[in-house]
């Protein structure tokens, strides 16, 4: 499943140079996985509460054009790796015109409250985490 997310881009995010500083991409992607998980029914609240969290562990990004204030963004997220305990999302960040400001692989894993990577357990395994189903 691909899912868009809108952003606009507020004042605070631009920088001395008057564009997008390049961490709020950070944020942009964070908000966009998280409005994908809501879209799957994935129960972030419910995992949370069972012990488990959602460690992102790396993320490769390469930036492409600028944002600047008042644009209208789109942050497409897709699954694109499911395993064990961890899985992977590809995000593109991309103007109302097509132009593409940020790509982005996100790796992200399952930990268990102790510490330990530990497998999703399957309640919580939705359809839409796994690039196959989509």
């Amino acid at each position: 499943m691909k899912h868009t997310t809108e952003i606009i881009v507020r004042s605070y995010e631009c920088d001395s140079y008057n564009h997008v500083n390049n961490a709020v991409y950070l944020n942009y992607l964070e908000h966009a996985r998280m409005d994908f998980l809501h879209a799957i029914e994935f129960d972030y609240k419910g995992i949370v509460e069972a012990g488990y969290s959602l460690y992102v562990t790396h993320i490769d990004i390469h930036y492409k054009n600028s944002a600047f204030l008042d644009d209208r963004l789109f942050v497409e997220t897709k699954p694109t790796k499911l395993k064990h305990i961890m899985g992977e999302f590809h995000q593109t960040i991309t103007k109302e015109d097509g132009t593409v400001c940020a790509e982005a692989d996100v790796t992200w894993a399952s930990v268990f409250k102790d510490g330990r990577p530990s497998k999703i357990p399957a309640q919580f395994m939705v359809n839409g985490l796994n690039p196959e189903s989509n």
